[in-house]
Formats: structure tokens, C-alpha cells, sequence
């Protein structure tokens, strides 16, 4: 019984002891660039509260267009009270969940390093498969729906050879500025959602004078029926991927001050963003809802004001599809940097700019496939990223909880301030919708996602025999981020 007491003291002095540890280490990281084992010796600026915010903003809408959809498929009342609640029930607890984990392990990677923590490397490079997959598809489309809205203006890149080569010049432009630096990234973020709003606030301010709140109730269209698989994707779509800004936590100023009011702060402005121009223009126009699809704000900003508002409007989605790149790109390249320092890529993928520090083979390798997915026809394959991302989401999750019941007594700067039941309870309604999203799937979302779920598996154990006959140089982790006798992230990288 002694014996055991004894054991015990000694274990929870253990604990508190790595503890305090774990603390030290994230005031170090707090005060000093994190050093990459992959990295050069330039040291880039990290990231402040503001340019990460609008970085979340753009990782999950990038403003309002695309909304309309909502409304046509659910009516004007279900597509406002669906940018209230939805937040609360998915947005909110996906934001709490990114802030304590990110702010646990302040490392480039993010939800591949919680899953690799939680239940080990192949889960990890799981994670990052489903995640990574899903970016460069969403990457693709970017470049191709800037020059669609070009194509009004110069009809001659509609299609063909000008076409690819309109693709080709953007996207490899938008590159560049990546690769100029996480900072200049960040406050272009911020210029590039001021400038794709202005419109938005133009369109309300004119609004006004005509809106009629009591359309804001109108809950259908008699003799329409309501899409609603259709409603719940588009909130989905608008509202998700704030844990994407996770992956470069390592590039951001004070961490654990910083992430979790970025995240709050992020959500509200992005719902005030497209609640406030859907309000005015439902109340503001004779509705029939089956001109509310992709693009209709354009056609009531001229409706309502006249077409110098539609140019701008569209001149918007422009510029917010150019923060859309950046901000996906920023995330799939420090993903693929953060994964490279793990152990889970050969040490190539992490490779940073000798001059700007960035992770420029993260960023070519990125910009290089989705250059190639928006030359092919792929409207099917994006609708596979919901799908994608919703595994890697039940993942993140599960890793969340388990690492909390596994690991109780690490030092977690930001910590929701609820138990482990109650955490539990929060996560199992934003899990409840995606089984929802998963089981109603379509047979091309499953096989496309299934496809490369096989590929990103084949990818594991094919790394993993290289590692063995050492065919490619890995960085080899020498310990856990979090083990039983070391409970902070990793601080020693063997080359």
C-alpha cells in the first residue's frame, strides 16, 4: 500500500514536473522564432492578430458570395436562421477545438500532429492525406472562377488555349506572392477582404431604404419544394475549415494569446458579413427563389443601384478568390512543411526559402497539382472535398477527446473550460452532421474520396519502406510531441 502511494506521488510529481516543463518550453517558443529542422537560416516575421483573422476569414467564406444558394433552397427564413444557429452548433465548437490543440502544440502541422499524437504516424498521415487532398482541389477552383468572372469582360478566355493560359499565369502569380512570405500573405489577406466587402456595405447602405422586414419570415415559395441536402452543404461549405490556419501555428505571434481570438473573432465577422447583405437584399426585392443561385447578388446590386454596383460586386469576387488562394495555399504548404519535420514526408517537403523563409517546395508542390486539377474537367471531383473533409474532421475529433483522457496533465494554454463529458457533449453534434454528410454522398463523392483515401494509404507504406532502406533522407522524431514521461511537444529533432 506504501509502495503504491509512493508510486503514485512519484508519478504526479512526474507529471507536474513535465508540466512545468511544457510551460517553459511554450514562454521559449513565445518569445523566439520555433526553429524547423528542414527550415534555412533566414528567420521570417510572425503573424499577427489581424492578418491571421482575415486569413481565417478567407480559409472558411472569403465574404458572402455563394450564399445565395441557401436562400433558394430553404427560403429566406431558414437561410438567416441558418447563419445563426449553424455557427453555434459546428463553427464555434470547431474554433474551441483548434484554439486549445493549436495552442497545445504550436508546431507547423496542426491536425496531423493531434491525430499522430492521439493514435500514431499512420493516423497522422491519414489526416494529412484527406486534408491535403481536399485543399488542392479547393486550390484548383480558385484561378478558374477568377477568370470566369473575367470572361464577361474578355470573352477570348472562355476557353481553349487562353483559357489554360489565363490558369496557368494566375496561378503561377498567386504563387509567387506566397512564396514572398506568411506575413505579406496576412496583411494582403486583410487589404483583399476590405476591398471584396466595400461592395457588400454599398449594397446594404442603398438597400434601405427599401428593405421590408417582413420577408425576412418568409419560409418558402408555395408549390416549391425545399432542397434541403442543397441548404445544408452551402452553410457547410461557408462556414467550415477553421482548423486549416492550425497548420503554420508555428508562424504565428504569441500563439496562445493570439489563436483563440483569432478564432472567435474570426467567426463573428465572417456570419455579420453574410447575414447583413442577405437581410438587405431579401427585404429589399420582389423574391422569387429561383433566381437565388451562385452569382444573384450581382443581379440585385444592379436591380437595386445600377450596374456600376453589379461591376463591383463582381470585380469582389474576384479579389475574395485571390484571398481564397492564399489563404488554402499558406495552409497546404506548411501542412506538407509540418508533416516533413514529423518524420511522415522525406525532409525535402520542408524545405524553406533562403530568403523569405517560406516553404517554397510545399508551396510548388501544392500549386503544381491543383494547376493540373484545373486543367481537367473536375466538376465531380471538387464535390468529393466536403466528403474528404468531413473523415478528416470525425478524426480531428476523435483525437481531440482521446487526448484529453489520455493525457489529463498537460499544461494547455488555452483550455475549454468545461470537462471532459461536457466537451464530449459538444462534439458529438457537429460529429452527428458529419455522418449526415458522409452517409448522403453520392457514388461519385464516395469513390473519388475512396480513391485517393487508397492512394494516400499506398502513399504511407510505401514512405515507410523507403524510411527502412534509407533510400530518402526523414527527419526522425526523437520523442513524442506527448508520451507518458515528456507531456509538451517535441523539442529534440535527429536528423
Amino acid at each position: 500500500m506504501q509502495e503504491n502511494q509512493k508510486k503514485t506521488a512519484t508519478e504526479d510529481s512526474q507529471s507536474s514536473s513535465c508540466s512545468q516543463a511544457l510551460l517553459g518550453k511554450q514562454k521559449e517558443h513565445e518569445e523566439a522564432p520555433t526553429p524547423t529542422p528542414t527550415s534555412t537560416t533566414s528567420i521570417g516575421k510572425k503573424l499577427p492578430l489581424i492578418p491571421l483573422i482575415f486569413l481565417i476569414y478567407f480559409e472558411v467564406s472569403g465574404g458572402p458570395y455563394g450564399q445565395e444558394i441557401a436562400v433558394g433552397a430553404a427560403g429566406p427564413f431558414f437561410a438567416i436562421l441558418g447563419l445563426i444557429v449553424f455557427p453555434i452548433m459546428w463553427s464555434i465548437p470547431e474554433a474551441l477545438v483548434t484554439a486549445e490543440l493549436a495552442t497545445t502544440f504550436p508546431s507547423n502541422g496542426g491536425f496531423v500532429i493531434w491525430a499522430h499524437e492521439a493514435f500514431g504516424p499512420f493516423w497522422g498521415h491519414l489526416t494529412g492525406s484527406w486534408k491535403f487532398f481536399g485543399g488542392v482541389i479547393n486550390l484548383a477552383s480558385y484561378p478558374a472562377l477568377c477568370i470566369q468572372y473575367l470572361d464577361v469582360a474578355f470573352p477570348v478566355l472562355s476557353s481553349g488555349l487562353p483559357h489554360k493560359f489565363a490558369i496557368f499565369v494566375s496561378t503561377t502569380i498567386l504563387s509567387l506572392i506566397n512564396y514572398s512570405g506568411i506575413t505579406i500573405v496576412g496583411y494582403a489577406a486583410v487589404a483583399l477582404g476590405i476591398v471584396s466587402l466595400f461592395p457588400f456595405l454599398a449594397l446594404s447602405i442603398v438597400a434601405i431604404p427599401q428593405i421590408d422586414p417582413s420577408k425576412w419570415v418568409i419560409m418558402g415559395q408555395k408549390g416549391r419544394n425545399k432542397k434541403w441536402k442543397l441548404f445544408f452543404h452551402t452553410l457547410f461549405s461557408n462556414l467550415n475549415s477553421l482548423d486549416n490556419v492550425s497548420t503554420l501555428a508555428a508562424e504565428v505571434k504569441k500563439p496562445y494569446k493570439t489563436f483563440p481570438k483569432a478564432l472567435i473573432i474570426a467567426i463573428f465577422f465572417t456570419v455579420i458579413s453574410c447575414i447583413i447583405p442577405m437581410a438587405a437584399s431579401v427585404g429589399s426585392i420582389s423574391l422569387d427563389l429561383d433566381d437565388w443561385i451562385n452569382g444573384y447578388y450581382a443581379d440585385i446590386a444592379e436591380d437595386i443601384a445600377g450596374k456600376w454596383l453589379r461591376s463591383w460586386i463582381e470585380f469582389g469576387a474576384v479579389v475574395s478568390s485571390l484571398g481564397l488562394f492564399q489563404a488554402q495555399l499558406s495552409s497546404s504548404s506548411y501542412q506538407l512543411l509540418g508533416m516533413a519535420d514529423l518524420g511522415l514526408l522525406p525532409s525535402v517537403f520542408g524545405v524553406r526559402s533562403t530568403r523569405f523563409n517560406t516553404p517554397w517546395v510545399g508551396i510548388s508542390i501544392s500549386s503544381a497539382l491543383a494547376l493540373s486539377i484545373s486543367y481537367m474537367n473536375f466538376e465531380n471531383v471538387i464535390s468529393s472535398v466536403v466528403h474528404l473533409y468531413s473523415m478528416g474532421m470525425l478524426l480531428e475529433f476523435s483525437s481531440f477527446l482521446w487526448l484529453r483522457l489520455k493525457f489529463p496533465a498537460v499544461e494547455r494554454p488555452f483550455k475549454i473550460p468545461i470537462g471532459t463529458r461536457g466537451v464530449a457533449a459538444m462534439c458529438s453534434i457537429p460529429s452527428v452532421f458529419l455522418l449526415y454528410v458522409l452517409f448522403v454522398a453520392n457514388g461519385t463523392q464516395f469513390l473519388v474520396s475512396g480513391s485517393l483515401t487508397v492512394f494516400g494509404i499506398a502513399v504511407y507504406f510505401v514512405l515507410k519502406l523507403l524510411r527502412k532502406k534509407k533510400l530518402l533522407h526523414f527527419n526522425n522524431v526523437g520523442r513524442k510531441l506527448v508520451d507518458e514521461h515528456h507531456l509538451g511537444y517535441y523539442d529534440e529533432i535527429v536528423k
